[in-house]
């Protein structure tokens, strides 16, 4: 293991988030409100992200420092995040704070703020922009900005990007990442122009804008989404969710003219018909908690898209819903947005994976002597990445129940304790009972509070970077 050009990497991501505080700060100085938490921040992520920047080292890295590095990246970025949280006088101890940074930069969204509202704009601010800053990954952004690291910059984007199957978009991973970031940005900036429009203040706009780009769901309301109460804004609101959970592959598909390439999408057709069949099913079963039927879809198809999307935002308190209800949407948990996109999850891809192979099992046992293969795309799909699908589903679960079993010993309900820690390695943001969209997380113990922090990044960077992290075989010289 090369240590010191882990560290080294990691010093240079510090360096870009103390660059990211600068604008929170900014925020905090136009509103005239303190900038102590800011620059206390920005003056000691800096210092250790210059001196570990500094240490001198060999360009040899491999897939086991690629994993290993980002595992340790995205846990020092929860950590140095939590700075001006601390800072701030508003979070009650540090792993307050560690926890709503770690949800904020995983783009879970899950709170321990009881009063969103009275916190200092650059807070806020802040806050939201950790959703847009982790949305499409901390290393692509490293990657695009600073494209001359010294190493073979896949092993990093292969061990942070979301899905089965790993792909560039050009040749070259730094162009792909500056592709990433432009459609990325393109879309933010197109959300908050649709919001302002729609009569939603600037500010407001942006902190929105940056929690759906990001999948995250942070908003600066106590009620979410809710407290405008208008059907334009759930609506430009939704659409968004809906575009940010789509692999951004289609998109560049579309940008290069390859209409028929991006609209064969499996994925794409799957998750779309996921989301219109969620929300024909949910708007029947809420018919008797609304006053009709267009009531009832719209509350319907923004939750739809809020929970597939893990992004969380809410605009009804889906624990007041029927059973049935409760029960489809603890399914969109599992099985969350598009391989590529900024949403968490298992993703479509896997799910539709694993569909097709249960199926082609069944027709191998009813026909042994026909030979099957599992496509995607066309594409055939080997058999290593059908066996790295089951060994992710297992860790993936066995991770929910795992971190279930020691939220549990706080005395929850299995509801409370299985949903925790479901939305957390899901990166979803709300769960049922008290921790539903009316509700937070701040009764949770100091260890509960630590065990979600880390099954929300272990989800975010699905499970097996901070599993390469953890394992003492990987910090041995070989």
């Amino acid at each position: 293991m090369n240590i010191k050009l882990v560290l080294k990497l990691v010093g240079r991501v510090l360096l870009l988030e103390a660059a990211a505080l600068a604008l929170p700060l900014a925020v905090a100085l136009l509103y005239r409100e303190t900038p102590v938490p800011f620059l206390l921040s920005i003056a000691i992520v800096a210092a250790v992200g210059f001196g570990l920047s500094a240490l001198p080292a060999q360009p040899k890295f491999f897939t086991r420092e690629g994993f290993a590095t980002v595992g340790l990246i995205w846990i020092c970025t929860g950590l140095v995040g939590a700075l001006p949280f601390l800072f701030s006088g508003w979070f009650a101890t540090p792993m307050d704070a560690i926890f709503e940074s770690c949800s904020g930069f995983t783009t879970t969204g899950s709170t321990i703020l009881p009063e969103i509202e009275a916190l200092p704009k650059g807070i806020l601010f802040w806050r939201a922009f950790t959703h847009w800053l982790g949305g499409m990954g901390v290393l692509v952004l490293a990657t695009a900005i600073v494209p001359k690291l010294g190493i073979r910059s896949h092993y990093l984007t292969q061990a942070e990007t979301p899905g089965p199957v790993f792909s560039k978009l050009v040749p070259k991973q730094s162009q792909t990442s500056k592709i990433l970031y432009t459609m990325y940005f393109a879309l933010t900036a197109l959300e908050v122009v649709c919001l302002k429009l729609a009569g939603m203040p600037l500010y407001d706009a942006l902190i929105h804008s940056f929690s759906t780009a990001g999948t995250g769901g942070f908003s600066n309301r106590n009620a979410s989404v809710g407290a405008y109460d208008s059907v334009a804004i759930d609506i430009i609101i939704t659409v968004f969710m809906l575009l940010f959970s789509i692999n951004f592959a289609v998109y560049f598909l579309i940008l290069t003219k390859k209409w028929r390439e991006a609209l064969a999408s499996d994925e794409l057709r799957f998750f779309l018909g996921v989301v219109a069949g969620a929300t024909a099913l949910l708007t029947i079963s809420n018919l008797g908690v609304y006053s009709g039927l267009g009531e009832s879809l719209r509350y319907t198809v923004f939750q739809v898209a809020a929970i597939i999307s893990t992004t969380g935002f809410g605009t009804a308190d889906f624990v007041l819903w029927p059973q049935f209800s409760q029960m489809i949407l603890i399914l969109l948990m599992f099985c969350g947005a598009s391989a590529g996109s900024t949403g968490g999850g298992m993703k479509c891809s896997r799910v539709l994976l694993l569909l097709r192979g249960i199926r082609r099992e069944v027709h191998h046992i009813t026909h042994p002597r026909s030979v099957e293969v599992v496509k995607l795309d066309g594409k055939l799909v080997s058999e290593a990445t059908l066996h790295s699908l089951l060994v992710f589903l297992g860790a993936y679960v066995g991770t929910i129940f795992a971190a279930a079993l020691i939220i549990s010993l706080d005395g929850c309900s299995f509801a409370v304790s299985f949903s925790a820690a479901l939305t957390c390695v899901s990166n979803v943001g709300p769960g049922l009972e008290a921790i539903g969209p009316s509700g937070n997380f701040a009764a949770f113990s100091t260890l509960s509070k630590g065990v979600m922090s880390l099954c929300m990044i272990v989800g975010r960077l699905e499970i097996f970077p901070i599993l390469v992290l953890l394992s003492p075989s990987t910090w041995r010289r070989v």
